[in-house]
C-alpha cells in the first residue's frame, strides 16, 4: 500500500514539476486543521513530508492562521504550538486578520506565482483550491499524508497549453537562463534597412512611336521580280499590237 502511495505521489509531483515549474525546496502552506489532524494521528510533519514529496520542503504558515488558532482557545493549543514552528509568510491582512482559509486562498492568487502547496483538512477550502490551476493539495487520511491528484482545472489548463502550443512563462525563463549559461545567446545585430530607390520608367514606355508611313513594309525580292516580269510582258504586248497596227495601215 505504501509503495502504491509513493508511486501516485511521484506521478503527481512530476505533473506539477513539468507543467507548472515546481522546484525544490517545495513551499507548503499549512493551516490549523492540518496541524490538528497531524497531532491527532501522531504524524511528524517535518520528518515525513520531505520523504513523501521526494525533495526538500519549507513548511510555512501565515499570521492569519496563527491568529485564528489563538482565538480558538485550548482545544487547538497543540495545533498552535506546531504551527508556530513553521516559517511565517507575509500576507496582505496584517492590519485586519481574516480566517485561515481566506488567507491561504489569497496567497495563491494570480496563478500561484510562489508555487505553494496547500495543506488543509478544510473541505470548503479544498473545493475552492481545486477551481484554480496549478495548486497541489495535501491532506491527511487516517495516519498518512496524501497528495491529491491534479484537479480538472489543472488538467484543462495543461491541455489548453498543449493545444495552442504555448510554452509556460517559467519554462521560457528556464530556457533563456540555460542558453545564457551555455553561452548560446548571441547579440542580435540590428540590420540596416535598405532605402528604396525610385523605380525607373518602364522601358516599353520609352520606345518611339512609329509613324503611319513607316508601318508599310517593303515588298520582298520575289514580289519585285514578279512585278518586273508583269511589266515586261505588258510592254511586249503593247509593242506587238502597235507593230501589227502599223503594218495594216501600210497595206
Amino acid at each position: 500500500m505504501k509503495i502504491t502511495r509513493q508511486k501516485h505521489a511521484k506521478k503527481n509531483m512530476g505533473f506539477y514539476k513539468y507543467n507548472f515549474g515546481f522546484r525544490e525546496p517545495f513551499q507548503v502552506l499549512l493551516d490549523g486543521t492540518f496541524c490538528q489532524a497531524a497531532l491527532r494521528n501522531k504524524i511528524q510533519i517535518r520528518e515525513q513530508l520531505p520523504g513523501y514529496l521526494a525533495g526538500a520542503t519549507q513548511l510555512c504558515t501565515t499570521r492569519c492562521v496563527l491568529k485564528e488558532l489563538e482565538s480558538l482557545g485550548k482545544e487547538l493549543y497543540g495545533a498552535k504550538l506546531i504551527a508556530q514552528r513553521f516559517q511565517v509568510r507575509h500576507c496582505s491582512h496584517f492590519k485586519n486578520p481574516v480566517s485561515g482559509s481566506v488567507c491561504l486562498l489569497s496567497m495563491t492568487e494570480g496563478g500561484n506565482p510562489h508555487h505553494y502547496f496547500i495543506a488543509t483538512q478544510d473541505q470548503d477550502l479544498a473545493t475552492k483550491i481545486k477551481k484554480r490551476a496549478g495548486i497541489p493539495l495535501l491532506f491527511i487520511i487516517q495516519n498518512t499524508i496524501v497528495l491529491d491528484k491534479p484537479s480538472a482545472k489543472s488538467l484543462a489548463s495543461v491541455q489548453s497549453m498543449q493545444t495552442n502550443q504555448l510554452i509556460p512563462e517559467h519554462q521560457k525563463v528556464s530556457i533563456a537562463r540555460l542558453k545564457e549559461e551555455q553561452g548560446l545567446v548571441k547579440s542580435v545585430e540590428t540590420k540596416k534597412r535598405k532605402r528604396k530607390r525610385p523605380a525607373g520608367p518602364n522601358p516599353l514606355s520609352c520606345l518611339k512611336k512609329k509613324k503611319k508611313g513607316q508601318e508599310t513594309s517593303q515588298p520582298s525580292t520575289t514580289k519585285r521580280k514578279m512585278n518586273r516580269n508583269r511589266s515586261k510582258r505588258k510592254l511586249e504586248t503593247t509593242a506587238g499590237t502597235v507593230q501589227s497596227g502599223s503594218q495594216n495601215v501600210e497595206a
